[in-house]
């Protein structure tokens, strides 16, 4: 089976078995192609019941955010408890928390172990320079990282959360070890805003690749590198992942993409490092089949469902 593919699972019971649940908690995207909308939709393409709980209303498209309102917190917790409540959740993935509130909220569904595997995508700012978290970036690593299977920063949020620059894999590195030392079982920091290393810098490891997270990123970036370099520290252990750049505009919402993923095959029961490999290969494909999408003004989505044939009806 190619390693995009949606991954399979015994039927239980017959062919109609009931599919894993995966949760995400995060902003909702009018333009449809990140946050919540990209999640659920990542979800179904790896054949996993996708619930939700809405932490933002943004208003925003393909050129970027030009409003956001943060849920109240009583309206999150409702959510929670009723999904929760309701559902075997298998796996978490937590995207846009806006504030401290909100954080402290699902801090605490985490400290009661309801959050499973948790993926933990820390949104902070856009790469056009809207700010997506009003809070503390330090209270993010203090109350989140504990609790997370897996910490997966860009290289702007990694800068926010610990406060330094990184700029060459090997302050990638660096930063991931000082990640790591709150608590997640893995961090990945994702390479897809690093600009043109230098001479000799190369990344080793898997062969598949991810590149930009957020509004404004692109493949033609001026200094961007030709490769993408992503860094995974897991387990004690550090890899370099990297391959080509994929050569697309259309790279809107990789981030959340990337992150649903992960979370839609821990609930599928895949071990973490094979996860991690199998997500990052989906949005590789995902970036290639959108690649001629014309979808907006901007940098538009990619294509989620890739790996799936429809008829018309």
């Amino acid at each position: 089976m190619n390693p995009a593919d949606p991954p399979r699972r015994s039927p239980r019971g017959g062919a109609r078995h009931t599919p894993p649940v995966a949760l995400t908690i995060a902003g909702s995207d009018s333009g449809g192609g990140a946050g919540i909308q990209a999640d659920l939709h990542t979800f179904a393409a790896h054949h996993v019941h996708g619930t939700s709980v809405v932490t933002a209303i943004t208003a925003q498209n393909t050129r970027g955010v030009s409003a956001a309102e943060a849920v109240g917190a009583d309206l999150v917790r409702a959510q929670l408890d009723a999904v929760l409540g309701d559902f075997s959740v298998a796996a978490v993935k937590t995207g846009m928390l806006g504030g401290d509130a909100l954080l402290a909220l699902v801090a605490q569904y985490g400290e009661a172990d309801r959050l499973p595997n948790l993926v933990v995508d820390p949104v902070m700012v856009t790469t056009t320079g809207d700010s997506l978290f009003a809070g503390d970036p330090a209270a993010y690593l203090a109350r989140l990282g504990p609790l997370a299977t897996i910490l997966t920063p860009n290289l702007i949020e990694a800068r926010q959360l610990l406060g330094r620059e990184i700029t060459t894999v090997d302050d990638m590195r660096e930063a991931a070890r000082a990640l790591a030392t709150y608590g997640p079982r893995a961090v990945l920091i994702k390479g897809g805003h690093r600009e043109e290393p230098s001479a000799g810098e190369r990344g080793t490891g898997s062969d598949e690749g991810s590149q930009g997270d957020e509004p404004g990123d692109s493949a033609y970036a001026p200094g961007a590198s030709s490769t993408a370099v992503d860094v995974l520290w897991c387990d004690g252990q550090m890899l370099d992942l990297a391959a080509p750049r994929v050569a697309t505009r259309n790279d809107h919402g990789t981030g959340c993409t990337l992150a649903s993923a992960i979370a839609a095959r821990l609930a599928l029961e895949h071990p973490l490092p094979q996860a991690i490999a199998g997500a990052k290969a989906y949005v590789t494909e995902a970036l290639k089949a959108a690649a001629d999408w014309r979808l907006g003004l901007g940098p538009g989505p990619v294509h989620h469902h890739h790996g799936r044939k429809s008829a018309p009806l």
